[in-house]
């Protein structure tokens, strides 16, 4: 069940990233944005001394947000 609630998870912030950022990839694209954004933004907080993602709640989802923007923001640079 894990699994399938992260591809959920994934799919919703990497949907709101890309309305965010004027992005209009495929929804397979917007998950795995979400999903490395997960990773991402986990990675960037523990950076900066605060927890990752901790769970299925808001500020795991504005962590995630905030890596998902990050991510789309490095790619359109190497584009």
């Amino acid at each position: 069940m894990g699994i399938i609630l992260w591809i959920v998870f994934g799919a919703i912030v990497g949907v709101v990233a890309s309305m965010i950022m004027g992005s209009g990839d495929s929804l397979v694209m917007d998950i795995i944005i979400g999903i490395v954004g997960a990773v991402l933004g986990g990675w960037l907080m523990s950076f900066f001394g605060k927890s990752g993602v901790t769970g299925f709640n808001l500020y795991s989802f504005l962590v995630a947000l905030l890596g998902a923007v990050v991510l789309i923001a490095i790619v359109r640079a190497l584009r």
